[in-house]
């Protein structure tokens, strides 16, 4: 793409979008040049479609990597090219809405005591203690722990939003035997293998699946889930909705409530009207 890739990454640096996001528009901006061996400055919207339906037929990709795809290329017209009529035909994919599968508590600690590094074992119970997504407890700085009022703060959450989460006692701790045994040198609470990085967040998952299996856990286990049982188990333990909305940095309340559906504990304490027929309480149905 030459220097029309040098103009759509300063549109992107500009647009202040997150190192990631940059990497994978420009990377499906590439792939989308490489399909017809052309420049997207001489195509069109046939060009644009024929690529997408190559992606969601012949390549059969899942339809929440097709809307980063849609996205990417919606970005290099609109903003890039200036053409938006070229992709306003287009629409995100669908996403069909699944319920998250959550780990019972009892799963939870099995499956953290079978982490036997410390480093591992530190980084994803802030996960599941704190309902940090993984990327966001790697690169948590030491300065994000505030001992004094129990809170963690999330600087660089998702949309790069700042957030406030809860410390725990028994996360406290962890933490502190962590710090006194490994001593991080640089910002980060969890270093890489390379001076002044974040431990890597695939190197966890590796972990955590390695973890799984010592524990015997039939569920397919990823750091997200143990993000989905914190806010599930919060719930069941009567916490309030809008708090553990906040604490996830969720900016919808909707999203918060896809936990309701699989709290099932929280589904059975749910009284039936039914029951409430002929009884005092029959009152309130008017």
């Amino acid at each position: 793409m030459g220097k029309l890739r040098d103009r759509m990454e300063a549109d992107l640096r500009l647009r202040n979008l997150r190192p990631g996001t940059q990497a994978n528009y420009l990377g499906y901006a590439r792939a989308f040049a490489a399909f017809h061996r052309r420049s997207p400055a001489e195509m069109g919207w046939e060009e644009v479609r024929s690529f997408l339906l190559h992606l969601r037929e012949v390549k059969g990709l899942s339809p929440s990597t097709q809307k980063v795809y849609v996205a990417a290329l919606k970005f290099l017209y609109t903003v890039t090219l200036d053409r938006p009529e070229v992709v306003r035909p287009f629409f995100m994919p669908k996403i069909p809405q699944h319920v998250p599968e959550i780990l019972s508590g009892s799963e939870v600690e099995a499956l953290l005591g079978a982490v036997r590094d410390l480093k591992y074992r530190a980084v994803l119970m802030t996960t599941y203690g704190a309902g940090l997504r993984i990327s966001e407890a790697c690169g948590l700085h030491i300065e994000d722990i505030d001992s004094k009022r129990m809170l963690i703060r999330v600087q660089d959450g998702k949309g790069g939003r700042q957030r406030y989460t809860i410390l725990g006692e028994r996360l406290l701790t962890v933490l502190r035997t962590y710090y006194k045994h490994e001593r991080p040198g640089g910002p980060y609470l969890f270093p890489g293998g390379r001076e002044n990085t974040p431990l890597s967040p695939d190197s966890v998952r590796q972990v955590l699946r390695k973890a799984a299996k010592e524990a015997g856990l039939s569920k397919r286990v990823t750091p997200h889930i143990l993000r989905h049982s914190f806010a599930t188990h919060l719930l069941e333990s009567g916490t309030d909705i809008r708090v553990i909305q906040v604490l996830l940095g969720h900016r919808s309340i909707q999203t918060t409530t896809g936990y309701a559906q699989v709290s099932t504990r929280h589904i059975a304490r749910t009284q039936s009207p039914l029951d409430l027929l002929g009884t005092d309480k029959a009152s309130l149905l008017g």
